[in-house]
Formats: C-alpha cells, structure tokens, sequence
C-alpha cells in the first residue's frame, strides 16, 4: 500500500510543473488516493483483514497515490503534482488578505465566487492570470479520509490537509453549526433540489461530503454564502473517456481504471459488497480476478453531472454503463446508491467506523422540513444525484423513518456495488 506523504517544500512552482505535466501525460485524470490506511469493521477500527476474512478488500488494502503538494516559495499557491492542478492555498479572500479566514468576510455567493477570479487574474495572483472556480471532481481531488467529523470543532479532524490548505470552522457566533464550511464550485445541478432551487455542487471538508447547496437560502430566500479555493492547469482533469470493451468492462482512459459495465443488480449492506467483489475474483469475472469495490474518490470520478433522474430518467452516469432502476420510497422510478470500499469516520467518539460513503447516482434524498421551521417533513431530493453521503454499515433502515440528521438525509443501509480494478498496473 503506498503511504500518505504530502510534499511541503518551497520550490519553483513553475519547475513543479513541468513535471507534474509529465507525471500526468499519460492519464489527464489522475484519481489520488484517500489517505485512508486504516481497517474497519462495521463497528471500528480493526486488525487488517486477510483474504477470505470479513470485510477483506476495502480501502486501505489497496494501492493508491498519497497526496503530494508543492507549495509556492510566497506561499499563496500549491502545486498538486498528481493531478497537474495548482490551488490557491486558503479561502481568505476579503479585501484584506489578512490570513484568518471568516465567515463574515470570506464568505460569498456562488454568483458572485462566478466574478471573483476576474479579480485573481486581474492581479495576478500567485503570478497566475488564469484562475477558475473548480469543478466539483478537482475539489473532491483535494478530499482526505483520514478527517474525522466528530461531534464538535474541537474533536474534529478536516477532510484536507491542514498543513497545505489552511481551514476554518463554521462560526457559532453567526448562527453556524461548526460544520458550516462548505466549499463551493462550478458545478451546477441539472436538476434542483429542495421544492425546485437551482443548486451548485460542493464538498464540505469538515464532514467529508459532497451536496448539492442551494443558491437561496431556504427560509430567507437570500443569497446562501459559502467558502471557496481557486484552481488552474490541467482542464482536462475530472473529463472521463469511456471506452466500451464489448466484453462488459468499460475503460476510463483518463483514469486509467476498468469498470464492470453492470451493477450488482441486488443492493446489500458494506461488509456483503466487500464479499460480492471476493465472490467475482474467485469466479473470475468478466475474465479478471482482481476486481475490488471502489474507494469513494474513483467512485465520484465517473459521475456524470449532466445527467439526473429528473433531466434524463437516467442516473448521474454515462450512458454506456448499465444501471438497475429502483422505485424510492416516493413510489418515482429513481436509481441507486453505490457502495465505495472507504470507511467515513463520522459520528461520536464511541462509533468512529460504522459508516462508508457512499456516492448518489440517484436523488439524494432526505426528509426536509418544508417549509422550514413547520414541522412537516417531506421527501425531497435535497442533495442532488451526483452527492457523496454514508449510510451506517450494517443495521434496520426502518429504524430510521425520517432519515437522520438536519435535512433528514434517507438512511437505506442496502446499496448497489459496481466494481473496478486498474487497466494497468499502478506506477509509483
């Protein structure tokens, strides 16, 4: 397994990229590892397992990138030398750039973060004039499952490398859960969410999520404000090239990952994906023997944000692959949720480990309380198909009638598998 080793040195960033370039020539869309190193149960941390064990062939058991990042010699910029991408480090952005980062101050609309890089590259910034708002696949590049959601900031641990990227917490004194510090990006829903809001994927690096987050804010209907970074380079990255095997594999050619063109068929819960891609080695599926339940980030990479339920009665997922449809619990045909192999360590304390994520290629739906602050909750698609969530590892759905947590998000337990495995071997 290769280790997490994030590269901090102050070096030529313009050297940096050269052979970052190099590095990613061969693959436009380098998928990074999660960081995760650990093992778990449905329960917590375990011993790892060996093969025909329970819950053998999850995330930390196979080969992965660690995250490497060059930091500019004036610290306003990091190179990701995976991906070819170059980040502005901190959401600081107010007018002062006085390096704390503030809700009050840093936090703007999705309109206007659209403006904003016309100010980056009007000066320069970092000695760039080619700054954009990131996709939401670059900003999920960044995601690391080695965060902790905890119950409170002060046993939180952010889903991003603190030492290269400088976070900050939601401010209780604004009215903020400590979670609330949402990064937004580029990438609109196709559909909307709520009772019809136009929305913009984001990724909240304090509870390791991707949602889809309303441009209006529920109940005022103003302007909902959100942290962001800037990225540039490499705009080729999170674009797939699906290529059909005919043999019921499909390549990414930009990921380099071979997928299985169908899905289980038959949702089931964590520790029965891990055994369903165990069962198809041992059966040698689609003539490999090396398939594996995705990690959550090779998941997200092949959504496809143009489609949904709603736009295109398809999942958020290109046409070449094969999808089951289910009925939701609203009675509309919809489609699944997928398993990944990576555990979220979500929750208190006590049950850090009983989660994995899990990606929305169906609506990601929840029991909202419409209107807020009546009391009557409604199913709604409140995340948007193409969201990242977890659902507990094992255990009753029934038990949770009105999903959990503020927007209600539906707990299923039982969720789709597609599995993958490398094209080509990955190289060091």
């Amino acid at each position: 397994m290769l280790t997490r080793t994030p590269l901090l040195v102050a070096a030529s960033i313009v050297a940096a990229s050269i052979v970052a370039a190099a590095h990613v020539s061969a693959q436009t869309f380098v998928v990074v590892g999660t960081g995760q190193a650990a093992c778990y149960d449905d329960r917590g941390q375990i011993i790892e397992p060996k093969a025909g064990d329970p819950f053998f062939g999850q995330d930390a058991q196979h080969l992965s990138r660690p995250h490497k990042y060059v930091v500019s010699s004036d610290g306003l910029t990091a190179l990701d030398v995976n991906t070819g991408l170059t980040w502005m480090r901190s959401p600081d952005s107010a007018g002062d750039r006085n390096g704390r980062i503030e809700s009050r101050r840093d936090k703007r609309s999705w309109a206007e973060w659209n403006h904003y890089a016309k100010t980056l590259n009007a000066e320069r910034f970092g000695g760039f004039d080619d700054w954009r708002l990131p996709s939401v696949k670059e900003l999920y590049s960044l995601i690391d499952f080695t965060g902790q959601t905890g119950t409170r900031a002060t046993n939180a641990k952010p889903y991003i490398d603190t030492a290269v990227f400088p976070v900050a917490f939601g401010d209780p004194t604004l009215g903020e859960r400590y979670i609330d510090a949402q990064y937004i990006s580029a990438t609109e829903y196709v559909s909307t969410t709520m009772r019809g809001d136009a929305t913009a994927f984001g990724v909240n690096f304090i509870d390791g999520r991707i949602k889809g987050y309303p441009q209006l804010e529920p109940r005022s209907r103003e302007p909902m404000r959100y942290f962001t970074i800037f990225v540039r380079g490499n705009s080729a990255y999170g674009v797939n090239r699906f290529k059909d095997n005919g043999d019921g594999t499909i390549t990414d050619e930009a990921t380099e990952l071979m997928w299985s063109k169908s899905d289980s068929v038959t949702p089931m819960n964590w520790r029965e994906a891990l055994a369903f891609a165990q069962a198809r080695n041992a059966a040698n599926h689609l003539g490999h023997s090396d398939w594996r339940v995705p990690d959550a980030k090779e998941l997200q990479g092949i959504v496809d944000y143009s489609r949904s339920p709603a736009t295109s009665d398809s999942p958020a997922l290109s046409a070449r692959f094969d999808a089951t449809p289910i009925v939701d619990s609203t009675g509309r045909r919809d489609f699944g949720w997928y398993w990944s192999s990576t555990t979220h360590l979500d929750g208190p304390p006590d049950r850090v480990g009983d989660h994995a994520v899990y990606v929305c290629f169906g609506r990601a739906l929840g029991w909202m309380e419409m209107p807020p602050g009546s009391g009557d909750r409604e199913l709604l698609d409140v995340h948007g198909a193409g969201a990242q969530r977890s659902d507990p590892k094992v255990g009753d759905a029934s038990a949770f009638p009105h999903g959990f947590g503020p927007q209600g998000d539906v707990i299923r337990v039982q969720n789709m598998v597609r599995l993958v495995r490398n094209a080509r071997p990955l190289q060091r």
